[in-house]
């Protein structure tokens, strides 16, 4: 008989700034940044990190976090901008790489066409900081979303291969932000088995529908499932001018949740060995109370 999977329940972020000044989820004793850290830890056995995105993050911070957090904590950390053709930050980038940069450009706001040796720093960076993660045995998946305007096109296929290569031994987790990647039957086998054949996972998405958006469904592309609970805010989605936690507002129902937990269902069969469930809908605590209930839901399924 397959085993069962391992359910990890958490939200994207436990420092979300509408979460932290919502006074609903920490208690008013919980200020510092360790504090809350750790009394997260103590509610969910996972986390993802989305600062990492914005800047590379450090070593020291990688060992803080293990050691703030309980045997058998996940982190799941996404990865730099330029890991994912996204601009960056110049400002927020480490002085090895501005220094790598051209004199006429380091000026610049932002980096939008990196150079080869940039981007291999970039990766080699990144994979370093995640050392006490990965010893600790705290490190999950690392989570990679690329643009938009990432679409299937060879170019963009030899990247996909080559990431586990950068970061050997890492999970890596992909989430395409372009619907052709998937909505079609015949290239979403194609993708699919494109990721089977390189070790990668598929990063599904639960999120409003429409033609512009990535369709919502659950797909094991190897031994772990990543999916990330975007909600289904469609007026939001679209808005301009507004944050991410604006976004994401989204409060599921708990009938949603107990729909979207039979989904799960079948993932032993599919030899699937662990499974994330990554609530975005980071507005005050809405992820935090889905979160809650989404665990106690697969908990309950699996007596």
């Amino acid at each position: 008989m397959p085993l069962r999977p391992q359910f990890l329940v958490g939200t994207a972020s436990w420092t979300d700034p509408t979460l932290v000044k919502s006074d609903v989820f920490y208690p008013r004793a919980v200020k510092t940044a360790e504090d809350r850290l750790r009394f997260y830890a103590e509610q969910f056995n996972t986390v993802e990190v989305d600062s990492t995105y914005y800047a590379l993050p450090a070593e020291r911070n990688a060992k803080l976090w293990a050691e703030r957090t309980p045997e058998g904590f996940v982190f799941n950390i996404k990865r730099f901008a330029l890991m994912t053709q996204h601009p960056a930050e110049i400002s927020r980038l480490p002085k090895q790489l501005r220094g790598m940069l051209p004199a006429d450009e380091q000026s610049n706001r932002q980096l939008t066409r990196p150079s080869k040796e940039i981007v291999d720093m970039a990766f080699q960076m990144f994979w370093s900081a995640m050392a006490p993660l990965r010893e600790a045995g705290k490190l999950g998946i690392v989570a990679f979303q690329f643009p938009p305007y990432f679409i299937p096109k060879p170019a963009n296929f030899d990247y996909l291969a080559s990431l586990p290569e950068r970061l050997p031994g890492a999970s890596i987790a992909i989430e395409f932000r372009h619907p052709t990647w998937v909505r079609d039957e015949t290239r979403r086998t194609e993708t699919m088995n494109f990721l089977r054949s390189r070790g990668l996972y598929y990063t599904s998405i639960d999120a409003p529908e429409d033609s512009s958006i990535v369709p919502s469904f659950i797909e094991a592309t190897g031994d772990q499932v990543y999916v990330r609970f975007h909600g289904k805010n469609r007026e939001n989605w679209f808005k301009r001018n507004i944050t991410a936690a604006e976004r994401f507002k989204y409060l599921y129902s708990e009938r949603e949740l107990q729909s979207l937990a039979q989904e799960f269902g079948n993932l032993e069969q599919q030899g699937v060995k662990r499974a994330y469930a990554i609530f975005n809908n980071c507005y005050q605590n809405f992820g935090i109370m889905n979160a809650t209930t989404m665990g106690a839901i697969l908990r309950g399924q699996q007596q």
